[in-house]
């Protein structure tokens, strides 16, 4: 079988809810991925910042088969061996008193909303049913009911109501909005992207975080950090939250928490928060397997040990200068923290950014557009410098094909 037979069998048999570029991969290491066809690609999507820590990272891989050839899965009816060595290891990582393991991004902020409501009841002393939490406009925190019930994307909403109430809507990066919010008392939370990741890589004003903290804090309402993206070292801080010395109430985790190795999310709150959800109030089936609780150790231990943090805080300004010497009247504007960052482009003629991703890809390169107009570019924070700009030239001669 070549590419073309496999997409088409995907399109036969798959849902039509995504739409990929053309390349079929069939293996990676590192920074790198190849095709069917042997083709070697440089990774600048790393499944959305899941791949932190490079494909198929050698010790996150052992930690998962090794824990695999012993116990798999045993469910939260039964303790097991190594959950509470996780809980331990994530909870003293980044310094939280309690985790809630759950699986995927979209489950942690769910269950992060349950959390803050729960609390809103018991603690602040909310009426019943009426607890509120702010969230921002062009966010994106998952796809289930309840998520895009807060969307504004009108792709991510179309013909899925009714919607979940509950939620205030205020424009990102503004304060003013975010205290006029806050005056509901009704309110139990602000729940916030440190950095907007699927609206175009939208970084906030800086002192946005830290003052919204603060403001959240007078008002008795938790700031709940959605880190799923920006979160392990992306942008240069282990959290994004970490360049304005913010402490998240709630914290979200998900993707590169397994170095994208297993779906592995999770929450993390103290004991006067966390402690609302007794038995039985909530719970997952595969939340805090085995498997899990070894591929995260893992996968975080190598975030710290191989210092991610501070190469993507490094590299990151290089790729932004780099990015920035590209005369090209198709680059309207580059933005961005660590290695997480986008190109906004200006289509030219009938030329747009899935032209240009397109042609990447046929120079050996991989990135996916947002929004139709907007390139994210986030490889693998293990890339060297040598590859980084191994890369960026082959960006540059791709820009040069559309003068």
């Amino acid at each position: 079988m070549n590419s073309q037979d496999y997409i088409n069998r995907e399109d036969k048999y798959g849902a039509h809810n995504y739409h990929p570029l053309p390349v079929v991969l069939e293996r990676g290491e590192g920074p790198f991925v190849w095709d069917v066809e042997g083709k070697r690609y440089y990774d600048f999507l790393s499944a959305y910042s899941a791949v932190n820590q490079g494909h198929c990272h050698p010790a996150i891989i052992s930690a998962l088969t090794d824990q695999a050839s012993k116990l798999t899965l045993t469910s939260r009816a039964f303790y097991n061996n190594v959950l509470g060595e996780y809980e331990e290891f994530i909870t003293k990582f980044f310094g939280y008193d309690k985790v809630l393991p759950m699986n995927t991004g979209a489950e942690a902020d769910e269950t992060a909303i349950k959390l803050c409501r729960k609390w809103a009841y018991k603690k602040k002393g909310v009426k019943k049913d009426q607890a509120k939490i702010i969230v921002c406009e062009n966010n994106f925190h998952g796809r289930t009911i309840t998520i895009v019930s807060m969307s504004t994307d009108p792709e991510a909403r179309k013909d899925y109501g009714p919607f979940t109430p509950g939620f205030i809507t205020i424009p990102y990066n503004d304060l003013d909005a975010l205290a006029e919010a806050l005056k509901d008392p009704d309110v139990a939370g602000f729940l916030v992207e440190p950095i907007q990741g699927e609206a175009g890589v939208f970084v906030p004003d800086e002192g946005y975080l830290s003052k919204a903290a603060a403001m959240c804090k007078e008002k008795n309402v938790l700031f709940i950090a959605d880190e799923v993206q920006t979160g392990i070292a992306r942008t240069g801080k282990l959290l994004a939250c970490d360049h304005e010395g913010v402490r998240p109430d709630i914290l979200i985790l998900g993707k590169a928490l397994s170095g994208g190795v297993f779906p592995v999310s999770a929450v993390l709150a103290d004991d006067d928060i966390m402690l609302v959800i007794k038995p039985g109030e909530h719970g997952s089936t595969f939340g805090g397997n085995p498997i899990a609780a070894k591929v995260a150790i893992a996968a975080l231990t190598v975030v710290k040990e191989e210092k991610l943090a501070e190469k993507s805080e490094k590299l990151g300004k290089i790729f932004r200068d780099e990015f920035k010497s590209i005369k090209s009247d198709m680059i309207e504007l580059v933005r961005g923290k660590g290695l997480l960052n986008a190109v906004v482009i200006k289509p030219k003629g009938d030329k747009t950014a899935w032209d240009v991703c397109v042609a990447m890809k046929d120079n050996g390169l991989i990135a996916k557009p947002t929004h139709g107009h907007i390139i994210r570019f986030a490889p693998p924070l293990t890339i060297t410098e040598e590859q980084l700009r191994e890369a960026m030239n082959i960006i540059k001669e791709t820009f040069k094909k559309f003068e």
